[in-house]
Parts: structure tokens; sequence; C-alpha cells
């Protein structure tokens, strides 16, 4: 493409950068057994037992839904247990969820480690701490 074309459109050049991401965050996850995503839960569980599963759904900043989901598949995999007091779940690691941390922890890391490869390792940093300013700049119009 060419300059004022669509290149130039952050949404279009942000979705590409997303799927870019996730495909291959998917490829160093596949060891896991579980989606990025979902690995990601399952970290945030493990550091705070216990969490309310309305307040994961505000640390992934995604629907309560979305998250229910993503707890059933955690459930059904016996990685975490969800304890329901009146109308709140809450949510408690497995001795496998908390075993399957290094797993998930080196996964990051070779999914940092690949993209920083490819970009560079001050570049990929400034990109991030960029787009992380630019999602709490724009965060804040919504």
């Amino acid at each position: 493409m060419t300059k004022g074309s669509l290149c130039d459109c952050l949404y279009l050049t942000s979705n590409r950068l997303s799927r870019i991401l996730t495909k291959m965050a998917e490829e160093e996850f596949k060891s896991t057994g579980l989606f990025p995503s979902q690995a990601l839960a399952l970290m945030i569980i493990n550091k705070k037992p216990g969490i309310s599963q309305n307040d994961l759904s505000k640390e992934l900043d995604i629907k309560p839904s979305t998250t229910s989901r993503f707890i059933d598949k955690l459930e059904h995999k016996n990685l975490v247990k969800r304890k329901i007091v009146g109308k709140s779940s809450f949510l408690y690691p497995t001795d496998n969820g908390m075993a399957l941390m290094e797993k998930i922890d080196a996964s990051w890391q070779n999914l940092f480690k690949r993209y920083s490869e490819v970009l560079g390792l001050e570049e990929a940093i400034k990109l991030t701490n960029s787009v992380h300013d630019a999602v709490n700049k724009l965060e804040k119009e919504l």
C-alpha cells in the first residue's frame, strides 16, 4: 500500500498486528494445551487465589460471559475450581493449574523472544510501551 492509503489506518494496522501476534502466541502456547488468553486467566488466578470472577473479568478487560467460558474450560481441564457464594463466583487454582505455571511462563518468554528477534529488542519494548500508552489515552474517550 502507498502513503495515504489504508496502511495509514490505525484500526486496520492494529488489527493486522493483533492477528499476527495471536498466531505467534497460539503457536508458543500450544505446549500448554491452552490458548494465550486462557493462560493469562490462569496466571491471574494462580497469583490471586480466591479472585472473584467479576474482578477477573475487569483485570482481563473482557465481558463476564467470556470469562465464564474461560473458567468453564479451565475447570474442565482441572486447572481451576470455582466456589459459588451467593451470586458470586470465586476462583482457585488446582495443583494441576499451579504445576502448569512453569510452561506458561516459558511460553510468554518464548513469545517475547520470538517477536523481539524480528523487531529487535529495543523496538519491541518501544512498540509495546507506545501501544500501551495509546490504549490508555484512547480508553478515556470511550
